[in-house]
């Protein structure tokens, strides 16, 4: 499988990127530990998540980076993959921050948790809206200086803060971020490409797109309310459940069965198609939903594909 660089680093990851969110949660250790087997046995090596994933399950967080650490310790692989963190999200204990403070108390629980001596990416989750911009990159600056962060990306950041961002570490020589992770989807569309994507191409940043799948919804099996109680996750999509939603389905169901593979991995080869977006994030919890991981990047999407992918799902 052909790896693609994140852009103004030297990391090469898969054009897959795990999203770690279900573990410990729809996933306990032992089937978060198949599942990571699986993916990398796969030759994928990308893996995200967070200092507060699964906070939802007991109020704080931690028991992502807890079970992939545990599992890299057992595995000795952590030379093989590329690790996402992120820091700055709100919990029941504190609020969004991203002052220096929290910055380095959260980044040294962070890696206690992952059992390891780095984080190769490490994501400004939310912005607090207050902390000044400066203050942030100093923060990230002391961490990469000490070896505890290769890079920085950031996530949930305005378009404004995102721009101030650059020109405060261009005119103090500060860490700049090389990735941007966007809410971005068939369903998605128009916050990214109206405000986002020139920021991309103007800061050269790569992509790697959260909820690609629309919370699941892209994989066909939700369909009309009824089917909102076959996940945990499935409240989440009803207000996709509308002419637009479900005309998506459609097409979606269309070129699936025309190419012989699944609805979420023609979602997913359409995000590949676009050459801004550099890894879709995606979870899984079973071997099929990997499978459809997997076949994503072999799938190369006709022109008409796009074409129609793109009409259906226009805002």
């Amino acid at each position: 499988m052909e790896k693609r660089q994140i852009k103004n680093t030297d990391l090469l990851v898969a054009p897959v990127n795990f999203g770690g969110n279900v573990f410990g949660w729809t996933l306990n250790e032992k089937e978060s530990f198949d599942i990571l087997d699986q993916f990398t046995a796969g030759g994928f090596n990308f893996i995200d998540t967070a200092d507060t994933y699964s906070w939802w399950v007991n109020g704080k967080g931690g028991q992502s980076e807890e079970i992939i650490g545990k599992w890299m310790k057992e595995r000795n692989n952590r030379n093989d993959l590329v690790i996402a963190t992120k820091v700055g999200s709100e919990t029941k204990e504190h609020g969004f921050d991203i002052s220096k403070k929290h910055i380095l108390k959260s980044v040294d629980e962070s890696l206690a948790r992952l059992q390891t001596d780095h984080i190769d990416l490490y994501y400004t989750h939310f912005d607090d809206q207050k902390t000044p911009v400066e203050e942030t990159l100093e923060a990230y600056d002391e961490i990469i200086k000490a070896g505890k962060v290769r890079y920085i990306a950031a996530s949930n950041l305005s378009p404004e803060r995102l721009k101030e961002s650059f020109e405060v570490a261009e005119k103090n020589n500060l860490p700049k971020y090389v990735a941007l992770q966007p809410h971005y989807n068939l369903l998605e569309r128009e916050k990214f490409e109206s405000q986002y994507a020139d920021l991309v191409k103007e800061y050269d940043l790569s992509v790697f797109t959260y909820w690609s799948l629309a919370a699941g919804f892209l994989t066909g099996k939700y369909r009309s309310e009824d089917d909102l109680n076959k996940s945990a996750r499935g409240e989440g999509v009803r207000k996709y459940l509308d002419d637009k939603g479900l005309n998506v389905v459609k097409a979606l169901d269309e070129i699936s069965t025309r190419l012989e593979t699944t609805q979420a991995s023609v979602a997913l080869a359409w995000l590949l198609a676009n050459s801004l977006v550099t890894a879709p994030i995606v979870s899984a919890t079973s071997e099929s939903q990997l499978k459809t991981l997997f076949a994503a990047p072999e799938l190369k999407l006709g022109s008409e594909d796009v074409e129609l992918l793109n009409k259906v799902s226009q805002y």
